[in-house]
């Protein structure tokens, strides 16, 4: 498996050998410097810290500015573990964008967009109470009925109601790489990923 941290830069569109439009995702992706590989002998597990974009080192803790100097690297914001890294580098040695090549599938993690506390009509889809009847002249994005009263006497868990929506960790899967700019460290992606523009995305292969 491989896979890079990197940072979504927006969306746009470019022409494919069709002539059609397609829609795409920019990612800086990298360059990641290694700080810490784990072994099964040491710490039960195989896996390759990777770390990303930096960061101010009046704004780093003691704890973590001893953990980069093993590396010989500056401080860094996001540090990410992949297990069944199939990489052929050394501690403090960097990992770039040109792991990928055109052609390849990917799978992007990110934090979706937070929406704050949202009804159920935004939330889960649900189209209201419909027409003005039986009294309804304004009940139009109401959840209607909970559950019963006698039994159970209360509302079972996982009932889709109002509460807060996004700010998770979604992965889109099967993203065709359309293009690798190595000289900008910049992957394009075909589709859409989850996130705001300048939030941190891990990409995996």
């Amino acid at each position: 498996m491989s896979g890079i941290i990197g940072k979504k830069v927006g969306m746009t569109s470019i022409f494919g050998a069709n002539g059609k439009s397609i829609p795409c995702t920019v990612i800086e992706a990298g360059p990641c410097v290694i700080t810490q590989v784990k072994t099964l002998e040491k710490d039960g597990y195989v896996a390759v810290q990777l770390a990303f974009d930096e960061k101010k080192e009046k704004n780093t803790s003691a704890a973590m500015k001893g953990h980069f100097a093993k590396s010989s690297t500056t401080p860094k914001r996001k540090l990410v573990e992949f297990r069944d890294l199939e990489i052929d580098k050394n501690l403090g040695e960097s990992v770039t964008v040109d792991a990928f090549s055109e052609g390849d599938f990917v799978d992007v993690i990110g934090t979706s967009k937070g929406k704050g506390f949202q009804g159920v009509v935004k939330r889960h889809g649900f189209q209201g109470v419909g027409g003005q009847t039986h009294g309804q002249h304004n009940r139009l994005r109401a959840p209607g009925s909970l559950g019963a009263s006698s039994w159970p006497s209360r509302v079972f868990k996982g009932m889709r109601m109002a509460g807060r929506m996004g700010g998770d960790r979604v992965k889109a899967i099967n993203l065709e790489v359309i293009k690798v700019i190595v000289e900008k460290n910049v992957l394009v992606v075909k589709g859409s990923i989850p996130g705001a523009k300048g939030s941190y995305v891990i990409v995996e292969k």
